[in-house]
């Protein structure tokens, strides 16, 4: 798949998102349009059993709605203790689609149900071992191809939130190679080790082969 032009569309409404898409893509010179410039595009409905089935989803149903290539990323959070949860229903996991302070709430509480009395002071902070998952499709509905990657980070569920960069469950997942939170990293370094960042690297790559 070759892409033309300089600007690039990202089938999301979240903000944060967004900005680490821009971020990701300046070097090649591309702009990043998200749905916050389409507004009169519906959500798309993600109702898909995996983060593949619902990055496809959203990039096919918005790139045949404009007819130009779209970017779309499905991702969240799994989690060891409870069986890979919330997964899929990660920016739904506490009822209403993208309410971060629930989300997290709801899973310190999950996860407060399973905690042992004999840990050390380590593990009483560290509550589960947890992955992040990043899927990325990018589909164009001119010649209905599409480029799938997928990206993960693993590290732990800490008992409280700390940091305030980032969004989603970033004030909860610890990185033991940085002692920190993922939202007490900069940009940059959440881009090196994030689950959206080895996703975004590998799209990259794949792509500056058909440039």
């Amino acid at each position: 798949m070759k892409l033309t032009g300089e600007t690039l569309i990202v089938a999301t409404r979240n903000p944060g998102k967004v900005k680490e898409f821009s971020h990701a893509f300046a070097p090649f010179g591309w702009s990043v349009k998200s749905m916050f410039d389409y507004p009169e595009l519906p959500d798309v409905v993600e109702d898909g059993n995996t983060f593949s089935d619902n990055a496809y989803k959203k990039a096919k149903t918005i790139g045949d709605a404009l007819g130009m290539p779209v970017l779309a990323d499905d991702s969240g959070l799994c989690v060891d203790a409870l069986g890979g949860d919330p997964g899929v229903y990660s920016a739904r996991y506490a009822g209403e689609h993208g309410d971060d302070v629930a989300n997290n709430d709801k899973l310190l509480t999950e996860l407060s149900r399973l905690r042992t009395s004999d840990a050390s002071n380590e593990n009483e902070r560290m509550l589960s071992p947890a992955q992040f998952v990043c899927v990325l499709v990018l589909y164009d509905p001119l010649s209905g191809e599409h480029v799938e990657t997928r990206g993960t980070a693993d590290g732990w569920i800490t008992s409280e939130p700390q940091g305030d960069g980032g969004f989603g469950y970033d004030p909860l997942f610890y990185l033991k190679q940085y002692g920190k939170t993922m939202a007490q990293l900069t940009l940059d370094e959440k881009q090196a080790v994030s689950h959206r960042g080895h996703a975004l690297r590998q799209l990259t790559e794949k792509l500056s082969a058909f440039q």
